[in-house]
C-alpha cells in the first residue's frame, strides 16, 4: 500500500514538473486512477426478506415525516377466480382470464390516506409484470378494494383487486409499491 502510495506521488511529481516546463507547447495532463475490487468468496446469501411475505402476513409502514403509519397485506391469491366471472378480458388488456388478489389496509394513526388498486400489482419469474386495469363496478369481482377513497384513522379498506392474467401462467409475487416507496411483497403460493 505504501509502495502504490509512493508510485502516485512520484508520477504526480513528474507531471507538475513537466507542466511547468518551460515548452512552447501547452502539454495536456491526463491521469487515470483505478480501484481494485476484490469480491468476497462465496458473496452473500440473499436475506429472508428478498424472499417475500408469505400470504396472510401484515407489514407496518411508519414514515413519520409524512404523518404515516399503516399495515398492508395481501391475504388470497386466486386464479383463476372462482366467484362470478365478469367478462372475460379485453385483447388490449393481456390476459385471458381473471385473477383476484384480496388484500387490506388500515391506517393505524396520523393524518387521512387516500388509497387505491393502482399501487398494487404482479411479478413474474420472467421480469414481467401486469398492473390494475383500473375496471370496477358492474359485473368485476365482489367485493372491489376501492378506488380513490379516504380511510382515516383508526379505520381499514379491503377487498378483491381484479388482474387479467394469462391462464397458462402463475405470477412469483404479489407486489405493493406507492410511488416514492420500497415495495412490499407477498410470494403467491404455487397452484
Amino acid at each position: 500500500m505504501h509502495a502504490r502510495r509512493a508510485a502516485c506521488f512520484i508520477l504526480l511529481l513528474a507531471a507538475v514538473t513537466t507542466a511547468c516546463s518551460s515548452s512552447a507547447e501547452p502539454r495536456t495532463i491526463r491521469t487515470t486512477v483505478t480501484q481494485t475490487v476484490t469480491a468476497t468468496p462465496g458473496g452473500q446469501a440473499a436475506s429472508k426478506a428478498d424472499a417475500g411475505l408469505k400470504m396472510g402476513t401484515k407489514k407496518s409502514i411508519i414514515d413519520a415525516d409524512n404523518d404515516i403509519n399503516i399495515t398492508i397485506e395481501a391475504t388470497e391469491y386466486q386464479q383463476p377466480y372462482k366467484g362470478p366471472q365478469p367478462q372475460k378480458p379485453e385483447d388490449f388488456q393481456g390476459g385471458d382470464t381473471w385473477a383476484t388478489v384480496n388484500v387490506k389496509l388500515c391506517n393505524i394513526a396520523g393524518g387521512d390516506i387516500n388509497v387505491s388498486q393502482t399501487p398494487w400489482s404482479l411479478a413474474y419469474k420472467d421480469g414481467t409484470s401486469i398492473e390494475t386495469t383500473g375496471s370496477t363496478g358492474g359485473d368485476m369481482p365482489k367485493p372491489e378494494f376501492p378506488m380513490d377513497k379516504t380511510v382515516k384513522a383508526g379505520r381499514c379498506a379491503a377487498g378483491l383487486i381484479a388482474f387479467p392474467v394469462p391462464s397458462g401462467k402463475r405470477p412469483e409475487r404479489v407486489v405493493y409499491e406507492p410511488d416514492g416507496t420500497d415495495p412490499s411483497e407477498w410470494t403467491v403460493p404455487a397452484a
